[in-house]
């Protein structure tokens, strides 16, 4: 699995990370044997990053109840959000979702969609330097907040920027991603699938021939392999509920990846069916 320098650390991660957005928004007695399979997948194939938020219901809870069961949860990477207004709500949500994950250390605590950022922020800091969090985060997934996103980058120390970024959506190559990188800001990346739609659109379809030359079997393959391509990319965060899908999607991280040559051809593909 190819890994990824978080800028201001150091640190290593893998660049296909996991998402939970409806995936994990089950009930306990539901969860069960199915995304126990899934997380076990996940780690098997190199993962370990998984990103939640208390904007998506059971979530945090469900990633909280499987992981705490296994005996490589310390491997893994934990990130989460502060989705609400006000300080003393912050504060609540996020001692919330430390419980929920059942972790005493948050490694990434991102603000969700940009919410009330100016009051989170600094709680956020004084937390890192209280060891309760690691790193710190801004998020969004639409093309139209990353002006924004930029601002806050170039006005305040943040660790991770999270976006929208896939092969048909791709404003963040206009700019984003290059000024995460002039920053040292590690990027996370959302909406890879287009929330699904792409990989519905494209199922049907066949792969191109000279995707073999990448060693690519899937669509799911296909797509992560073109945004990872991209060096400015830390870690990708499809969400799956499906085992095979989340094998697929870790068969990005390994094997070639597409020059800008390819890339283009990738795009013209995809559009062209």
């Amino acid at each position: 699995m190819i890994k990824r320098v978080i800028p201001s650390s150091g640190e290593l991660i893998p660049v296909i990370g996991m998402g939970t957005w409806q995936t994990f928004d089950v009930s306990e007695k539901t969860a069960g044997e199915k995304l126990g399979a899934v997380l076990n997948a996940f780690y098997t194939g190199g993962g370990r990053l998984i990103d939640s938020s208390p904007m998506y219901g059971n979530a945090e809870r469900i990633v909280g109840a499987l992981t705490s069961k296994l005996d490589y949860a310390n491997e893994l990477f934990y990130a989460t959000k502060v989705w609400t207004t006000g300080l003393q709500q912050g504060i609540q949500q996020m001692e919330q979702s430390f419980a929920g994950m059942q972790r005493p250390v948050i490694d990434c605590m991102q603000i969700h969609n940009l919410t009330d950022w100016r009051t989170h922020l600094p709680v956020l800091r004084k937390w890192k330097d209280a060891g309760k969090i690691r790193y710190i985060g801004i998020t969004h997934y639409t093309d139209s907040s990353h002006g924004e996103l930029e601002k806050i980058m170039r006005a305040e120390p943040v660790d991770f920027v999270q976006f929208n970024y896939s092969i048909l959506e791709r404003n963040a190559e206009n700019r984003l991603l290059a000024v995460a990188a002039e920053l040292g800001v590690a990027t996370l990346i959302n909406r890879p699938f287009d929330t699904g739609r792409l990989l519905a659109q494209l199922k049907r379809r066949p792969l191109p021939p000279w995707a073999q030359e990448l060693e690519i079997e899937s669509w799911g393959t296909f797509l992560l392999k073109y945004l990872i391509a991209r060096p400015e990319v830390t870690c990708v965060i499809p969400a799956s509920s499906n085992v095979q899908h989340v094998k697929e999607n870790m068969k990005a991280g390994e094997g070639p990846l597409p020059d800008e040559n390819s890339r283009a051809r990738m795009v013209a593909y995809v559009r062209s069916l």
